[in-house]
């Protein structure tokens, strides 16, 4: 009887356990993950919203919702969601009209995004809360 021949053995492709992606990549992942956070977000701002047509005590509820800890934490999220979202949104439209596409230009992009997205959030919540 004949065997079969073994099949060479060949590196195998890099894997995330190996390699490390770079800030860019993350950050293109993270703003797929903001997105359906904005979903979740979104829903939430529209029970607040449908609520004041339902009557005072479902306003009431959803206000009250809104002001407790676990509100604030939501809305918190929501607002760096949607920030980030906005600030690496207007990165890829520039990405897709073929600009800032250099290694520095990228890391600079992702500095700005992450600064904007601080900046921006840190602005909101202070109006809000004064």
């Amino acid at each position: 009887m004949t065997q079969a021949a073994k099949p060479p053995v060949r590196p195998l492709s890099p894997h995330l356990q190996v390699y490390r992606l770079p800030l860019a990549a993350w950050l293109s992942i993270t703003h797929r993950m903001t997105g359906v956070g904005l979903t979740i977000g979104t829903l939430l701002l529209t029970w607040w919203l449908a609520s004041a047509a339902y009557g005072p005590d479902a306003y009431e509820t959803a206000t009250d919702f809104m002001g407790s800890p676990l509100g604030y934490l939501m809305l918190f999220g929501f607002s760096v969601a949607l920030f980030y979202h906005l600030c690496n949104g207007i990165r890829h439209l520039l990405w897709d009209m073929g600009k800032n596409f250099t290694i520095a230009q990228t890391n600079a992009g992702n500095a700005i995004v992450l600064i904007g997205t601080a900046v921006l959030t840190a602005v909101a919540w202070f109006l809000a809360l004064v």
